[in-house]
């Protein structure tokens, strides 16, 4: 694989920018990988784990001279930090982001972008449950999906050389408009998010009742929503609020298919819920055989992999 691009600049230095720094060390996709996070104490770490070739104190001394610029920041701030970088940027450069929403993040940074920089947001699908610096590793985007987003009339080269970016990092690369990919995503892991988020609440508050038993005996479908539940809570409560109409929409179905579950449950309707059973089953096979999963326990993981 060649270098892609000569000086890349992450900014927010979380699980993403991270293991996208140590997948373009892996290729060496990059001359110069420098970084850049509001926290003092996530630089400091960034520095002590080696993470990132140089680790700037400002936001303008990371973006100066970077041919590309990652926002890696909540979308709620991406914005303020487009506003405050615009002036340094280079001409010619390309910025993109990691954010789960597209259409408010568009809204939020293109206006602040001078003319003669490519704006290509992007939304790499992959993650873990763990946050900050030192939880990045190269392989997370391997086989999964980067989503992107080109705004309209960017330079088709610009979007050409991020996505071969993106392929050299191990992903499989698909390009949408931003609505579309607002209520795709909004299906796939903003709602199911809200209702991870919503089931260990209300365990939360049984846990009250029953003395801790709920923690005691958790089963894996329980497991399983707390392991969603424990994603970073700024970032969601920025997700929500920003895909709040794709969002809204998904929670409205959702609802009425439980409703109708409620109902056969309650009719003792066996057929219904066998037959619903039987075709919400298949999703799972289709996700195996698409190889976005396999069908061994905790989520397909390599024990000890995060």
């Amino acid at each position: 694989m060649a270098q892609m691009y000569d000086r890349v600049a992450l900014i927010g230095l979380g699980l993403i920018a991270s293991s996208m720094f140590w997948a373009m060390k892996r290729g060496g996709l990059a001359g110069e990988v420098v970084g850049f996070a509001r926290s003092a104490e996530t630089r400091e770490t960034a520095r002590e784990i080696g993470l990132c070739d140089q680790v700037y104190d400002t936001l303008s001394e990371a973006v100066e001279g970077a041919d590309l610029v990652v926002l890696c920041v909540p979308v709620g701030v991406m914005g303020a930090i487009a506003s405050e970088m615009a002036g340094v940027l280079k001409s010619g450069a390309t910025v993109t982001d990691v954010g789960s929403v597209k259409a408010d993040v568009i809204a939020q940074v293109g206006p602040h972008l001078p003319k003669g920089v490519h704006f290509i947001p992007a939304h790499p699908l992959a993650g873990t449950e763990h946050s900050g610096p030192k939880s990045g590793f190269a392989e997370l985007f391997d086989n999964r999906w980067c989503l992107l987003v080109p705004a309209e009339g960017t330079d088709p080269k610009a979007t050409a050389k991020l996505r071969t970016l993106w392929e050299s990092m191990g992903a499989n690369v698909e390009e949408m408009d931003a609505e579309h990919h607002d209520l795709v995503v909004a299906v796939t892991s903003h709602a199911p998010h809200l209702i991870a988020y919503t089931m260990v609440g209300v365990a939360d508050d049984l846990r009250r009742v029953t003395d801790s038993e709920v923690i005691k005996y958790s089963a894996g479908g329980f497991r399983d929503f707390t392991r969603i539940a424990a994603s970073d809570p700024t970032m969601w409560r920025d997700v929500f609020l920003s895909n709040k109409d794709a969002t809204l929409e998904i929670l409205g179905r959702f609802t009425e298919e439980l409703f109708a579950l409620q109902r056969a449950i309650r009719q003792g309707d066996g057929d219904h819920l066998h037959a619903y059973f039987t075709r919400t089953r298949a999703i799972r096979r289709g996700i195996i055989e698409a190889g976005q999963d396999t069908d061994a326990p905790n989520f397909g993981r390599a024990v000890g992999k995060k």
